[in-house]
């Protein structure tokens, strides 16, 4: 027996299917969209769409740079910053980290949408959870450029500044210890971080700006799709007959903060404009929008879980609309 004999028949390896791709996805689309121009244009000519269109695509505009300076920052600290340097910075106890970490977020001017991915980096880093969420929620409320536009949206109301900033403060300091006190680790989900081990610091720091930019990026376009379809929904007429009720008005515009999902650098003209409101419910749309709204959530559940926003969102509205209550009619 020969050599050749010996050796086992090779058999061709089968031939894989072509995989469809982008560029055949992206084909496709485009023969549908021709196919299908009429009923298209004459959709996006109806008033109900191109209101869900301006509110997207305003949300998007609105958030977008901040997302990615808060993705940036966290990379930032993910790589560049030692663990030590926390520890060194926040006292020890958490009673008071709590109240230092929402202090700090006066000097980071930035929305929420910044906040979320900085505060995730943070726990990363070994930061305590209740300092982290206590920054999470003060810095897109009390940083210098909102407290600017808000005395620019108000003329002659020092109050509503004072007001905004004491308000989001203690809700952010109170949401804190109160994490402190019930919060549960295994509520968290962060995503890992083991890919950048090993790596260099820049090859780090862009591929996790490239990772959070498209994880974080996912749930702000499903917040922003979110919010559109509610304002859309609602009617108008509803909030003139909210207004009449001054406990209810202060409820009803905390949960048009939530549904609009307004930028914290523009929603105080946003509520200027509400005038048939008191001074207190105004207050309460100014500070629950930084810390709930639909945007923030659905960007709390990518990047910190589900099971965490879930708890925490609705803790915070309660906790936002009833400290505006008390310091509106304390100022007020």
């Amino acid at each position: 027996m020969t050599l050749t004999d010996q050796q086992p028949a090779q058999t061709p390896a089968p031939r894989r299917g072509r995989r469809i791709g982008s560029v055949e996805v992206l084909a496709g689309l485009l023969v549908v969209v021709v196919l299908l121009r009429g009923p298209i244009t004459a959709a996006v000519s109806a008033p109900a769409l191109q209101t869900w269109m301006t509110v997207f695509v305003s949300v998007m505009i609105q958030a977008m740079p901040f997302l990615v300076f808060g993705v940036a920052l966290s990379a930032v600290i993910a790589v560049f910053v030692p663990a030590s340097f926390f520890a060194k910075a926040l006292p020890r106890h958490p009673v008071l980290a709590v109240p230092t970490a929402g202090i700090a977020g006066v000097v980071l001017p930035g929305c929420e949408c910044a906040s979320v991915p900085v505060a995730g980096a943070l726990i990363r880093r070994g930061v305590t959870p209740a300092a982290a969420f206590a920054f999470l929620l003060a810095s897109p409320a009390i940083n210098p450029i909102v407290l600017v536009s808000t005395a620019v949206a108000f003329p002659g109301q020092p109050r509503m500044v004072l007001a905004r900033a004491v308000a989001s403060l203690v809700v952010a300091c109170l949401m804190g210890w109160l994490w402190q006190v019930f919060g549960k680790g295994d509520w968290l989900r962060m995503p890992s971080r083991a890919h950048l081990d090993g790596m260099a610091r820049w090859p780090a720091f862009w591929t996790s700006v490239r990772h959070d930019v498209l994880h974080a990026g996912g749930f702000l376009v499903v917040g922003a799709a979110a919010a559109a379809v509610v304002a859309v929904v609602v009617p108008k007429s509803w909030l003139q007959q909210l207004s009449a009720n001054p406990v209810v008005a202060v409820v009803a515009l905390g949960l048009l903060a939530v549904i609009l999902s307004i930028c914290s650098e523009a929603d105080a003209f946003v509520a200027a404009s509400l005038t048939q409101f008191s001074l207190t419910a105004r207050l309460a749309f100014l500070v629950v929008g930084p810390m709930v709204d639909l945007k923030l959530f659905a960007m709390q559940a990518g990047i910190l879980g589900r099971g965490f926003a879930l708890r925490f969102a609705p803790a915070t509205f309660v906790l936002a609309v009833t400290v505006s209550a008390i310091v509106g009619a304390v100022i007020w």
